[in-house]
């Protein structure tokens, strides 16, 4: 029975000592907490550098667009120059035309035909 009770009484004893000793784990919490700081600081890092990324995509996106507009209004004005061009070239034509016939019906009328 002393045995027993010696026993339990060094098992008491060893439970107490054992609980007032710090665990393992709050030793390394300092370490622990470094190194989620630090993954957190990579985790933010990232996320800058995608930010950076995309800002830098939608800028050469945007710079693609307006010169893809900017082509496009360039062909329409040449369009217009050449529509222009072509619509003075067919006055010109007309002008022509209508001289000619005049000069036609004029030189017609002042000529005497003649007789033989």
């Amino acid at each position: 029975m002393k045995k027993t009770i010696a026993t339990l009484i060094a098992g008491l004893f060893a439970t107490a000592a054992f609980a007032q000793a710090p665990t393992p784990a709050a030793t390394t919490t300092p370490a622990a907490a470094k190194v989620e700081a630090k993954q957190e600081k990579q985790a933010a890092k990232a996320d800058v550098k995608e930010a950076k990324a995309n800002a830098k995509a939608d800028v050469k996106e945007a710079k693609a667009d307006a010169k893809a507009t900017k082509e496009a209004a360039k062909a329409d004005v040449k369009e217009a120059k050449a529509d222009a061009k072509q619509s003075k070239a067919e006055a010109k034509a007309d002008v022509k035309v209508a001289k000619a016939e005049h000069k036609a019906t004029t030189v017609a009328a002042v000529t005497p035909a003649t007789t033989k």
